[in-house]
């Protein structure tokens, strides 16, 4: 376990308390985590799916709705390009080739992105994983201990 400042923390010399605090953090730290990975999967899967559209080609009959459940008949007037949400509200109009080429570098980013952050995943819960160890040795001494002096 290493503090903010990147120093070695010696589990043992810690109380269970301190313990139980260092414990609290990281079981909030991997849940914040575990939402953005979760959040991370849902863009990769929109992307998939935005990629999928264009890859199977753009049509000039679609459906356009007026509600989430109305929906009705359309043409598009051009099926060359298409207009691509780059992020934060901002929409730009590519060929349908050069749309394939964003969504599969989005999608290729997403999954190195997805790698890392599945890496500290598994390097918090296994930090997580030690700190329980310590803790229960700690209380399993102190209830020893306790038992002892009685």
């Amino acid at each position: 376990m290493a503090s903010r400042q990147g120093q070695a923390v010696d589990l043992a010399s810690l109380s269970a308390q301190q313990l139980n605090q260092v414990k609290k953090q990281l079981d909030d730290e991997l849940e914040h985590l575990t939402n953005s990975f979760s959040q991370l999967r849902a863009a990769q899967a929109k992307f998939r799916e935005c990629l999928k559209s264009i890859a199977g080609g753009v049509t000039s009959k679609i459906s356009i709705p007026l509600t989430t459940s109305l929906y009705v008949p359309g043409n598009l007037a051009d099926t060359r390009n298409v207009i691509v949400d780059v992020g934060t509200g901002f929409y730009v109009e590519k060929s349908t080739e050069d749309a394939i080429i964003f969504y599969n570098d989005k999608l290729g980013e997403l999954g190195t992105n997805l790698k890392d952050l599945e890496m500290i995943v598994q390097g918090k819960s296994n930090n997580l994983r030690v700190i329980e160890d310590v803790l229960r040795q700690k209380v399993l001494t102190s209830s020893s201990i306790a038992m002892d002096a009685a």
